[in-house]
């Protein structure tokens, strides 16, 4: 008896549909990009943004954005999703990290311990078109390599390399056993051998290496210990979070909507209770700590004015602390766009996204829905304050260096859309030759000069008054 083609290659049909998407969007028109006359005013959409946040902290967001290109670019995710949607799209749908610009991938340890480098912010995570975190990527290494004084020559590399990493490890998962696709990740020891692969090759120079190396030995000292002995003081005998307004604001130092003290132990004990149910696992450690103080934190760039709380916990005694953030998560930015999530809090939509697009989780990532001192129920994520946690510096990337970068996070990228949606669909969709790696390439740097544009307005918008400026210190932009 004769086998179909399908039942002979059960993956056949998928790799076909693939394929057959370039009829909806060719290859080459992923390339294609210009603002049409109706294109939204960018500053009204910041203003817009702003509303649902905190006031008193709009203009450090802006100010952190004005410092370049990079730095706005970086805070900009609702301008670009509007720009994508504006657009054909191929219609192949996995979930996506929604931000996936070259600073929010980085290293974090895994439950078993290990140093691994993966995406590591979800905010925006909701499903779409997988093409939107490739192109939000590669543009962002544009936007690096100008802000880095790169030659157009070295930008259209290291652009061209997120691409290719992409599209060369999509493709790889796609003929990879099933198991392996799901399993496959990047931890830190496997990256040092990479880089000495280069090295030896002379495709990355000393200072590449060393500063992988500097990265990786930085990342192994982050952990609860440290950041409990730069963010924790002892006060009459309490532990307590050190202030630093307006970046760091013990509870205390806050008020409620009645205008009174909003410390209340009581009630983050039972927002911790109801928080640990949505934890992995029967039996958690966080059953061992108890809560001892909290304060408001500002995260980010794009992040800042969303509701960001670091929490104090402690184990056997003093000693044995547990920093948590609480991070507020509102509706992904991609949702006006794309649908609203199908999850009933924001808080559910990022740990379930992280959960999926990511190779090993923290696990201390869950979520809860908390009264605001404002009366009002927000949705939040919690993971731990700092667990491992490095990245690359762009501002000290070199042109070989930033080419290597470029190639690893869009192998990480592709890694995740594998967990997320169909590899074997977007492999056949990309397909063998450079067509998408040039696409990709070319709308970069048409996209790079957008956002030079919309960073002018921003410029302009703070120097007229339009928007508040802020002219205290606004650094921890991470």
């Amino acid at each position: 008896m004769t086998r179909s083609p399908q039942e002979a290659d059960p993956f056949a049909a998928r790799r076909e549909a693939g394929r057959a998407a370039r009829a909806r969007l060719a290859r080459t028109q992923l390339g294609q990009w210009s603002p049409g006359p109706d294109r939204s005013d960018p500053i009204a959409l910041l203003e817009e943004q702003s509303i649902s946040r905190v006031r008193e902290l709009t203009p450090v967001r802006y100010a952190r954005m004005s410092a370049s290109p990079l730095a706005f670019y970086r805070g900009a995710a609702l301008l670009m999703a509007a720009d994508l949607a504006s657009h054909a799209h191929s219609g192949i749908i996995t979930q996506l990290c929604g931000d996936a610009h070259l600073s929010n991938f980085g290293l974090y340890r895994t439950p078993e311990r290990v140093l691994t480098f993966d995406i590591n912010d979800f905010d925006e995570t909701l499903p779409g078109p997988f093409e939107w975190d490739v192109k939000r990527l590669a543009a962002s290494f544009a936007v690096a390599c100008r802000y880095r004084g790169f030659s157009t020559e070295d930008e259209r590399g290291c652009v061209t390399a997120a691409a290719r990493g992409y599209r060369s490890a999509i493709r790889a998962a796609a003929k990879a056993s099933v198991l392996d696709a799901w399993y496959d990740r990047l931890d830190a020891e496997r990256a040092q051998r990479v880089v000495r692969e280069q090295h030896r090759s002379l495709r990355v120079g000393d200072a590449e290496v060393e500063r992988l190396d500097a990265t990786i030995r930085k990342a192994r000292k982050r952990d609860s210990r440290r950041a409990f002995r730069k963010l924790v003081e002892l006060v009459d005998g309490r532990l307590r979070i050190t202030a630093a307004p307006p970046l760091i604001v013990p509870i205390e130092d806050l008020v409620d909507d009645t205008g009174s003290a909003a410390d209340d132990a009581e009630t983050m004990r039972r927002v911790l209770e109801e928080y640990r149910e949505t934890l992995l696992g029967g039996r958690h450690p966080l059953a061992e700590y108890r809560y001892r103080h909290m304060a408001r934190k500002v995260v980010g760039v794009g992040s800042v004015g969303t509701r960001a709380w670091v929490i104090l916990l402690s184990g056997r005694d003093d000693g044995d602390p547990l920093l948590l953030q609480a991070k507020e998560a509102q509706a992904s930015v991609l949702e006006r766009f794309l649908g609203a999530s199908e999850y009933d809090t924001h808080g559910e939509r990022v740990v379930r996204g992280q959960r999926l697009m990511q190779a090993s989780s923290d696990i201390f990532l869950g979520w809860q829905s908390i009264v605001g001192l404002d009366g009002q129920h927000r949705d939040f994520y919690l993971r731990q304050l700092q667990d491992g946690k490095g990245g690359i510096d762009p501002e000290s990337m070199t042109p070989r260096g930033a080419v290597l970068y470029a190639q690893v996070c869009g192998e990480t990228l592709a890694r995740a859309h594998s967990r997320g949606g169909d590899r074997v669909e977007i492999a056949g969709y990309v397909g063998a030759s450079t067509t998408f790696d040039d696409a990709i390439a070319d709308f970069a740097a048409v996209y790079a000069d957008q956002n030079e544009s919309d960073f002018l307005a921003l410029t302009e918008a703070l120097a007229s008054g339009r928007l508040a400026s802020e002219r205290r210190p606004v650094g921890g932009q991470r």
